[in-house]
């Protein structure tokens, strides 16, 4: 490990892929002096390690020390193809050209790289060996200033699946393949807002343990766009099987604007899909347009592909979308897809087509089937300048229990009023609720085909739901009530929400809590379940960590008995208020909290 004289570091609280920069207690964005790094040469330059062989020949690459390696066959397979610009977490970054058995990424040891551009995050691709690796290393900006960051690696084949970027089949060794996960790794660190990178100290060699870096780049700003919808994937689950299908997704905005794009996310995945085309068109009915779908392009191509773990986003269209209003997005599924990234509690009817391109369809006869699931998509932007805020939450926010094709979800209740008032400005409101979620405990283990869709847990998610999203001001943190019905105690529960504010707000986000409602007569819910609610509840209201707390417990809850909902906002299950007591929710939001 690099010296930590004189450096205090505060470590994530649940899971190895936090990165945090407190650094002798200077914010990312403070002002610092420079040790005088040495000259910036782009990352290839600074390769010293080979990490990549081909199942061939795996003796020709050596990365970790041991002889092990990554395939390079594996990585084909995943469309993490050699010098491909793929995008996570909303940072694109471009993988080494290296062939195999050539260097491909640097053990960090204080080299200074140059990296260019202007954003909230630096993000990085990497892994480390013989265990996890951090250090502290500085970004350099173009007016001269510096920042500190704290990176850290997980270890290339036993760090968490729930936070890595992509996941191999195999590990390669000079005596022969092994049936062994390999894990690459997208860590983000936070940037001082509005400064422009000029270039990237990497952390000192971290000793017992190596940090090796194949990528680095900025996450640019999303400027003059506002996210308007947006939901998580929860899992990676088996469908159809669809092939040379097309999904018609049918979602709710929040704000409008006059143009727009998509996010299309193969979370989770394990190999690449293939997209032949895309639309955007305001619905009709069911699966009819009001008009003839607007094509939509990726990179000025009708089509692309999205390697195992990225995500795309369209070309931005000129398109007037609606605020409040539903659309028909469209995209065709070229080859043949038998599991999906899956947002499981949709909701809302959509559709599927019989063989072949019907996204240029305005009417809806091509679509004979239904899904009550959204694959694939995971946002929709919308030109504006209004910034948005993000909900982090499990089945109350998710909608679970609220009228279906209805849009009552209480975030749609709170984006309405929004559009209603002009106290603050007509924010996006995205809806990150997972059903079953959970702060502390990862229900989806974060790889493979699997039935469950109650997500990684809040604090592994928390970078692709909310930190990455677009030009997010606000996070409104809503959840709890899982932990509790599961065992967790109040003090593991605060401690993870405690973590989630501090890594939000060293991302200039405003963090605003809501107290966990009431849920006595659910079978998990019991009397020991409901003291861990109330202390948590406590250090929600008292504790001073959010610039503001939403007190959903007193809005829900039965005066005459706190312990459950009130009857006439219950939906019968104890658990999931109905579509009053989400209206409640909403209605009991004063928009300057915001």
């Amino acid at each position: 490990m690099p010296s930590t004289e004189g450096v205090f570091v505060r470590r994530g609280f649940w899971g190895g892929a936090v990165a945090l920069a407190l650094v002798a207690g200077t914010a990312p964005g403070a002002v610092a002096a420079d040790a005088g790094p040495r000259p910036a040469a782009p990352l290839e330059r600074l390769f010293d390690n080979r990490a990549i062989s081909d199942d061939t020949a795996p003796g020709a690459a050596d990365f970790d020390g041991a002889g092990a390696s990554l395939s390079a066959q594996d990585l084909a397979a995943a469309g993490w193809t050699p010098g491909r610009s793929l995008t996570v977490d909303a940072t694109r970054l471009r993988l080494p050209r290296s062939a195999p058995g050539e260097r491909d990424n640097v053990r960090a040891d204080g080299q200074n790289v140059r990296v260019r551009g202007r954003g909230g995050a630096l993000s990085f691709l990497v892994a480390g060996t013989s265990g996890e690796a951090s250090g502290t290393g500085h970004v350099r900006y173009r007016d001269g200033s510096t920042s500190s960051y704290e990176l850290t690696a997980p270890d290339w084949r036993t760090g968490p699946l729930a936070t890595k970027s992509v996941a191999l089949p195999h590990v390669n060794t000079p005596d022969g393949q092994l049936a062994e996960k390999a894990r690459l790794y997208v860590v983000s660190v936070p940037l001082a807002p509005g400064r422009e990178v000029a270039s990237v100290r990497l952390p000192r060699d971290p000793g017992a343990a190596d940090l090796h870096v194949f990528a680095v780049s900025v996450r640019e700003s999303a400027r003059g766009l506002t996210g308007t919808w947006s939901a998580s994937t929860g899992g990676y689950t088996a469908v159809g099987p669809w092939t040379d299908r097309t999904l018609r997704l049918v979602v709710h905005t929040s704000a409008g604007g006059p143009r727009m794009r998509i996010r299309l996310a193969n979370t989770f995945a394990g190999s690449p899909v293939r997209i032949g085309a895309a639309s955007v068109a305001v619905q009709e009915a069911e699966a009819a347009a009001r008009a003839k779908p607007v094509p939509l392009t990726f990179g000025g191509e009708a089509g692309v592909e999205i390697p195992a773990g990225a995500q795309v986003f369209s070309d931005t269209v000129d398109f007037d979308v609606p605020a409040d209003s539903s659309l028909l997005v469209s995209f065709q599924l070229s080859g043949t897809v038998r599991a999906a990234p899956m947002h499981q509690h949709a909701l809302q009817q959509s559709y599927v087509s019989e063989a072949g391109d019907h996204t240029g369809d305005a009417e809806a006869a091509a679509y004979t089937s239904t899904i009550s699931t959204w694959p694939f998509l995971t946002g929709v932007d919308v030109g504006g300048s209004a910034p948005s805020v993000a909900v982090l939450g499990d089945s109350i926010t998710d909608g679970v229990k609220s009228t279906p094709d209805a849009d009552r979800r209480w975030t749609n209740v709170l984006a309405r009023r929004l559009l209603d008032q002009d106290e603050v400005p007509a924010y996006g409101v995205l809806n990150h609720g997972v059903s079953a979620n959970r702060v502390l405990t990862d229900r989806y283990p974060g790889d493979g085909v699997s039935t469950d869709t109650g997500g990684v847990s809040a604090l592994h998610r928390l970078e692709r739901d909310v930190l990455a999203q677009t030009r997010v001001r606000t996070l409104v943190v809503f959840e709890g009530v899982n932990d509790v019905r599961w065992g967790a105690k109040a003090g593991q529960v605060t401690a993870g929400l405690a973590e989630i504010a501090a890594r939000a707000k060293e991302r200039g986000l405003r963090v605003v809590a809501a107290t966990i409602a009431p849920c006595e007569g659910e079978a998990l819910c019991t009397a020991a379940a409901d003291a861990e609610r109330q202390a948590v509840n406590a250090w929600i209201r008292t504790s001073g960590v959010y610039d503001a707390v939403l007190d959903f417990d007193a809005v829900l809850r039965d005066p005459s008995h706190p312990a459950r909902l009130l009857p006439a906002y219950d939906s019968g299950d104890h658990l999931h208020p109905g579509d009053a007591g989400l209206a409640a929710l909403a209605e009991s939001v004063d928009p300057k909290v915001l």
